[in-house]
């Protein structure tokens, strides 16, 4: 209530200040030395007063129905804001621009990016077009327009953002004209602007991360289902061949026996999120290898070129052992002279590249498979490691394929967001 009395008061006494200096000036020109024209300019003065303290008391109506309350602040022409938005000072820059270009009748927006500045003019519009009273000193002003300044500062992973609102004259004009509240709509209108797009902005965050979850769990199930199944078919060959050699061969049977186990304690399943290293994912590899070896004689052939250094990186589990039962499968086993399978790793700055490679029947391959586990390879590099990683596969020379793994090169507790770097080895036959 005070504030409001204030307001009413000061803009009252300031137009009659004016009024009086006037009138003042107009007798000291027409009637010095002779009376005359006080009363009528008594007069005017009431009407003044009258006119100046209706047109404030408007004013004060709409920011209270604006505000729900009034103080000194909302009372003002000139309204500041500041806003604290949780992204990047570039982010919330765009954020704040398009936000100001959506206001009503705003137009002439400038929008200085290296300054991280937008400003715009607003053309005022009368609330109260229906007032017929022609003339008002106090509301003179409702044609002229209001303008909007926003400066973003940066603040670490945030933004800081200053609104300013206000009308196009100077500062000295809040004395005697209102706006009957249409910069405080601004300053609030912005504001809602600004935390529509930010809430917005979190619910596609917060959409895309269950996405995201989603996807991953699907991606782990599959892999579950992997390690579920152990691959029942090459789990029952390769126990009738044990029992067989123990007949004729015991030491070969006991040692395919003795890369069952490795292979089976490789394999038990991890929790979702656990990684394995090189050197674990070579030794299932290879103990899966030595297994067909057996079973496949001269027709297997296998080289490994893993520096020890590699072996201690950290690798997603399983994804060595699909590539090279594809190797096996779609390369090795449908060619009477079977083959060789690669096993190679190096180091890439800061990337491992692994690859595996076989000398089989390649691309060209029929009935090659429905290429699940590809994709799922693919889909757990995107999930674990973002564009960190890569997958690749080409064609090998002379014949069969190459394929290549890149993921981040880091150990136990060192895991991060390193370069991305991808490769594909091609490993030549010869």
């Amino acid at each position: 209530m005070i504030s409001s009395l204030f307001f009413v008061l000061r803009l009252t006494v300031a137009w009659l200040a004016v009024y009086i200096v006037f009138c003042i000036t107009v007798h000291e020109i027409f009637f010095r030395g002779r009376n005359g024209g006080e009363g009528l300019m008594v007069l005017g003065g009431f009407v003044l007063a009258a006119i100046t303290i209706t047109g404030a008391f408007s004013h004060v109506r709409r920011v209270r129905l604006i505000a729900g309350g009034v103080d000194a602040a909302s009372l003002s022409r000139r309204q500041r804001r500041q806003v604290e938005i949780p992204l990047e000072a570039g982010e919330a820059f765009d954020l704040v621009d398009a936000a100001i270009r959506e206001l009503p009748g705003v137009h002439d927006v400038e929008a200085a990016r290296d300054s991280l500045q937008v400003r715009g003019r607003i053309e005022r519009v009368n609330p109260y077009p229906g007032d017929t009273v022609a003339w008002k000193p106090v509301a003179a002003m409702n044609a002229l327009r209001n303008q909007v300044l926003a400066t973003v500062t940066p603040n670490g992973e945030a933004g800081s953002v200053t609104l300013i609102c206000e009308p196009e004259r100077a500062g000295w004009t809040d004395w005697f004209f209102i706006d009957y509240g249409t910069n405080l709509e601004n300053a609030e209108a912005l504001g809602r602007a600004i935390a529509r797009r930010v809430a917005e902005r979190r619910r596609t965050e917060q959409a895309t991360a269950r996405q995201s979850a989603t996807e991953k769990e699907l991606t782990v199930a599959k892999l579950s289902l992997l390690h579920a199944q152990v691959e029942p078919h090459f789990l029952y060959n390769t126990l009738a061949s044990a029992q067989l050699l123990t007949r004729t061969d015991a030491a070969r049977a006991d040692e395919m026996l003795g890369n069952l186990i490795t292979y089976l304690r490789y394999s038990l399943p991890r929790t979702e999120d656990a990684l394995s290293t090189v050197g674990e994912e070579l030794e299932r590899a290879r103990a899966y290898l030595d297994i067909l070896k057996i079973r496949m004689g001269a027709r297997l052939h296998l080289q490994i070129d893993v520096p020890e250094p590699l072996r201690a990186v950290l690798f997603p589990t399983m994804m060595l052992q699909t590539l090279v039962e594809n190797a096996i499968k779609h390369g090795l086993e449908p060619q009477s002279g079977g083959g060789t399978v690669w096993i190679l790793a190096r180091s890439l700055d800061s990337s491992i590249a692994v690859t595996v490679a076989d000398d089989g029947r390649g691309f060209s391959a029929e009935g090659g498979g429905t290429g699940i586990g590809l994709r799922n390879v693919k889909e757990r590099l995107r999930l674990a490691y973002g564009a960190a990683a890569g997958f690749t596969i080409v064609a090998n020379f002379p014949a069969g394929v190459a394929a290549t793994i890149t993921v981040p090169n880091s150990t136990l507790g060192t895991l991060g967001t390193l370069g991305t770097a991808t490769a594909a080895v091609g490993v030549r036959h010869g």
